[in-house]
């Protein structure tokens, strides 16, 4: 999708700070971090929601998040045990959740002590 901006980034036309990247997941910084640690996951093909993705390809919906848990190691937030110091995932899915790119994507946040509620 042209107007798409994720399908951009995953394409090369618009630059990304690339952390992480598969044949099927591309996982970047995001420019507007909410937390040291906060980096997008999303799947090379368009889907725009977890729901949309969920139901055309659950395989690649298990591939956003194995890649997310890649990443989460990567940047040192997972501990020997597989859970510390720990990290959260966040889907925000239509406009009622925040969705603002409709392109379904992972955040992974972490670095720091996640309160809860989150919003």
């Amino acid at each position: 999708m042209t107007d798409c901006l994720f399908c951009r980034m995953v394409a090369g036309e618009i630059p990304a700070d690339v952390v992480h990247r598969t044949d099927r997941v591309l996982a970047f910084r995001d420019i507007n971090p909410q937390a040291p640690t906060h980096v997008l996951v999303v799947p090379q093909d368009h889907h725009a929601t977890v729901g949309a993705l969920a139901e055309a390809d659950p395989a690649l919906l298990g591939d956003v998040v194995s890649a997310a848990h890649a990443v989460a190691r990567q940047e040192g937030l997972v501990g020997a045990d597989g859970a510390e110091p720990g990290y959260r995932l966040v889907a925000n899915t239509g406009p009622d959740a925040g969705q603002t790119v409709h392109h379904v994507h992972l955040h992974v946040l972490g670095g720091r002590g996640l309160g809860w509620p989150p919003g």
